[in-house]
């Protein structure tokens, strides 16, 4: 069923944007909004009106916000899936997709494997720090959990960190002196992460495609690789504080505690946490946004150098002859979207 509907007069469509529907006085106004926006058949849209939102949460406004879209608005209350924001046939088709759509929390048997032994091509990794210094605000790593595509457990441990640590947070983190007494040296963790994560392969021949090193994925990563003292291309890394389309529509991060409960429909952090958990959130996360069908292209980034041309300048008088939709054509996303990796 097609819920596609006008939203505007046909007759001031001329220099109007196809993807946000902003609408322009001249046609040159157009085409240097279409320079900068980096509209995309990898943005989030609407499913009823079809308008492209730069973000899951400027979508999640358009749709039930303070402000939303009242025809959008009206036709989602009744078959739009409030996780991941998709219009179902009807309101039975809903509450069916919902039930699916909508996760559980973490497993109560967890099936661990600390042999590496396993295929898996992506894994999740989060920390939980505990404070050093003299006032104890500086984080270092207490806990570290990784693990792979299917939340099976691949490494998980307490660490002990190269300086003393002087506050233990244990209201949130749970870690108490004695856990931290023989636990694993922060070099061996380390390396044993390093190891896994490379797979056997030198850090200089990484790549994203054909390699045997894996994707990385987790929540506020340059901190915890930071903390673990963990190099690690920026081409293999998936961080979901850091991915546009689940940023706030200030493009600020949202905590995982949000995007766990907005996205996922259950709750994480609270009380004492557990990073596996929040490995399971983040995979969880990735899974769901590379699970999203887009249209194909054969060169999705506008840093691509095959679209270097595709709204250059010198184009600029046929550019302003071309239809909002021949713009939106030639128009290319400003960051990798995880479908690819599909």
């Amino acid at each position: 069923m097609d819920y596609r509907y006008e939203s505007s007069d046909n007759s001031s469509g001329r220099n109007k944007c196809a993807a946000c529907f902003r609408q322009f006085n001249k046609m040159e106004h157009l085409v240097d909004h279409m320079r900068t926006s980096f509209h995309s058949v990898h943005e989030s849209k609407c499913g009823i009106c079809r308008k492209h939102c730069r973000s899951f949460e400027s979508l999640r406004e358009h749709l039930i916000g303070p402000l939303p879209k009242q025809e959008c608005k009206n036709i989602f209350n009744i078959r739009g899936c409030r996780y991941c924001l998709t219009i179902l046939e009807s309101s039975n088709a809903r509450r069916v997709h919902q039930e699916r759509c909508q996760f559980s929390n973490i497993r109560d048997s967890l099936n661990i494997d600390n042999g590496y032994s396993r295929g898996t091509q992506v894994v999740a990794l989060a920390c939980k720090m505990v404070g050093g210094g003299s006032d104890g605000s500086l984080d270092l790593c207490g806990r570290v959990c990784l693990i792979d595509e299917n939340e099976n457990i691949l490494f998980h441990s307490y660490i002990k960190p190269l300086i003393p640590v002087t506050n233990y947070r244990y209201d949130t983190t749970g870690i108490r002196p004695e856990y931290l007494r023989d636990a694993m040296p922060l070099r061996q963790a380390q390396k044993k992460i390093q190891d896994f994560l490379c797979n056997g392969e030198p850090m200089w021949k990484v790549k994203p495609r054909g390699g045997r090193a894996r994707i990385l994925v987790g929540h506020g990563l340059d901190h915890d690789l930071d903390r673990l003292q963990v190099e690690y291309p920026a081409v293999m890394i998936r961080d979901t504080a850091k991915y546009p389309p689940l940023m706030k529509t200030s493009k600020l991060s949202n905590s995982l505690k949000y995007l766990t409960q907005a996205y996922l429909g259950y709750d994480i952090q609270t009380g004492i946490q557990d990073p596996f958990e929040d490995c399971v959130a983040t995979m969880r996360l990735y899974t769901r946004m590379r699970s999203q069908r887009h249209g194909a292209e054969d060169y999705s980034l506008a840093s691509d150098p095959q679209n270097r041309n595709n709204l250059a300048a010198w184009r600029q008088s046929e550019l302003e002859r071309m239809s909002p939709e021949g713009l939106l054509a030639l128009s290319r996303s400003d960051f990798y979207c995880w479908c690819l990796d599909s």
